[in-house]
């Protein structure tokens, strides 16, 4: 196949994705929810999409997703947070890293700083992540509806907010209602 051709092909396929008032990463981010920000721009707009990373829950690869941060930096961050510490501020992730707050005052936009007393810490999930162990924990999880959510990843991969929980699993307003105050995306 000539390279023009297939270069016209694969600009109507992008152009075909990209719907007018649509940036370039919401289209990336639809596709990879959990995409990895190649830069601080990259972040910057994604939190301008009400993409935020919940400091207080964030797992390994939720602090991957940030650009410059190590791996062996995110296992610390979450293993920390893991342990209980809560982090109240941008300066405190700096400490915990044992870095200069000016290496990481770019990540500002995207991190949300929320807090849970211990007994909420320890009933909420993260819908995409957690074991089924964890979810079978939950007050308001049936069997079944675990079962299900476990099936529903796996096939069709992590939610991507509540609103999308909500429609993937059928469930109504109700339900959702008791949900939220359990899960997390």
């Amino acid at each position: 196949m000539p390279i023009k051709r297939w270069l016209s092909g694969l600009a109507s396929q992008s152009a075909q994705k990209l719907v007018p008032g649509q940036s370039a990463l919401s289209v990336r981010l639809q596709a990879d929810p959990l995409m990895r920000f190649e830069s601080i721009a990259d972040l910057q707009a994604a939190a301008a999409l009400g993409v935020r990373i919940d400091v207080a829950q964030a797992t390994q690869d939720d602090w991957l997703r940030l650009p410059g941060l190590s791996i062996h930096q995110a296992r610390t961050l979450a293993q920390l947070v893991q342990s209980g510490l809560q982090l109240h501020c941008l300066d405190d992730v700096a400490a915990a890293l044992g870095i200069s707050i000016n290496q990481i005052s770019g990540y500002a936009p995207i991190l949300q700083f929320c807090f849970y007393d211990e007994d909420e810490r320890s009933q909420l999930c993260n819908a995409n992540s957690a074991p089924t162990e964890a979810l079978h924990k939950l007050p308001v999880l049936s069997e079944a509806l675990v079962e299900a959510i476990v099936q529903e990843r796996q096939a069709q991969g992590p939610f991507l907010n509540l609103v999308d929980f909500q429609q993937r699993m059928g469930l109504g307003a109700d339900a959702i209602g008791q949900l939220m105050h359990y899960l997390r995306f």
